[in-house]
């Protein structure tokens, strides 16, 4: 079982035929729960650069449908390849792998292998987020709840007890009925968003990810890379990506981009009587970021400052009710 090479020796003919990414969220764009400044910006800078993006998650339906309407994504797949959340002009659409008389089916079978798990499981307790999930169960291990190994193990052999596919997240384990996962996810998506098969241009899509439950993907994308953090869980896994960045979380997803458009800028550049070098390339893409990143932070202050304005205009109206 070979051990990740490092990012930086990812060849740039390699990157330069790369037509799209699929990433994970969690621990690979965040970072205690809020997404990274250098990994939103990395986003609007694949954007930008006509590159799609197609985020696959464990997490739910309702905590995805935000992101997916601010981000600049092509889609957002939910509940471990469950549900996608399709940009469709300013709007979303939702989709699902299962018929809706699935997943009424499944609904009650969902709360009883639930129940089992936090009875028999010292310390279970569901994922704070479970409120927004329609196709599975979470149980939080490491979110804001602490589960020794053991019981995670105890959980998860509950859950493949009761027929489910059981996988764990980097802050969760979670449980579902169905043959779906993360990579049908990127299947689906590359055949409903472009019309194509992913399998057979597999070698040009790259994926980015941080835990376990990406073990399907690592190892069926030649292009893999795994965050630093992914280290965490080096006794736990089988399958490893190709490659793996120096910098955890959100930085590490910036790393990824960064190379990746320096290699696609240039394939695109015709030459010219002076060639940019790779350091001033380099510093073009990380300029870009950079813009994409102040543009942000102006947006922010813009709104906190009409946030004020509204407050003062609100306690000038009280005034002079009470006169």
């Amino acid at each position: 079982m070979a051990r990740p090479r490092p990012w930086a020796t990812c060849p740039e003919q390699a990157l330069s035929a790369v037509c799209g990414v699929f990433t994970d969220i969690d621990d690979t764009l965040t970072c205690d729960g809020a997404v990274a400044p250098a990994a939103l910006a990395a986003l609007h800078a694949l954007h930008a650069a006509g590159v799609p993006v197609v985020a696959i998650t464990g997490r739910p339906l309702g905590w995805s449908l935000p992101f997916a309407r601010a981000w600049p994504v092509a889609a957002i797949v939910a509940e471990n390849g469950a549900v996608a959340l399709i940009r469709h002009g300013d709007g979303v659409v939702t989709e699902y792998a299962q018929d809706e008389p699935t997943r009424s089916a499944n609904a009650q079978r969902l709360r009883t292998v639930a129940q089992q798990v936090l009875t028999q499981v010292p310390g279970a307790r569901l994922a704070t987020d479970s409120a927004g999930r329609e196709t599975d169960i979470a149980i939080d291990h490491s979110e804001f709840n602490a589960l020794p190994a053991v019981a995670v193990a105890q959980a998860v052999a509950l859950m493949q007890a009761a027929g489910m596919t059981a996988t764990v997240s980097s802050i969760h384990i979670n449980g579902w009925f169905g043959d779906h996962t993360k990579l049908s996810a990127a299947h689906w998506m590359v055949r409903r968003l472009f019309g194509r098969d992913l399998q057979s241009e597999i070698d040009q899509w790259l994926f980015v990810g941080d835990s376990t439950n990406d073990q399907l993907m690592f190892e069926a994308f030649p292009l893999s890379v795994g965050v630093a953090n992914l280290m965490r869980f080096a006794p736990q896994l089988r399958h490893w990506p190709s490659y793996i960045t120096t910098a955890e979380r959100g930085e590490g997803f910036a790393q990824v981009v960064c190379s990746l458009l320096l290699a696609l800028r240039s394939r695109l550049t015709q030459p010219q009587p002076q060639m940019h070098t790779h350091t001033q390339m380099q510093t073009q893409t990380q300029t870009q970021m950079q813009r994409v990143q102040q543009t942000q932070s102006d947006q922010q202050a813009q709104q906190t400052e009409q946030a004020q304005q509204t407050q003062q205009v609100q306690q000038v109206q009280q005034v002079r009710r009470t006169l």
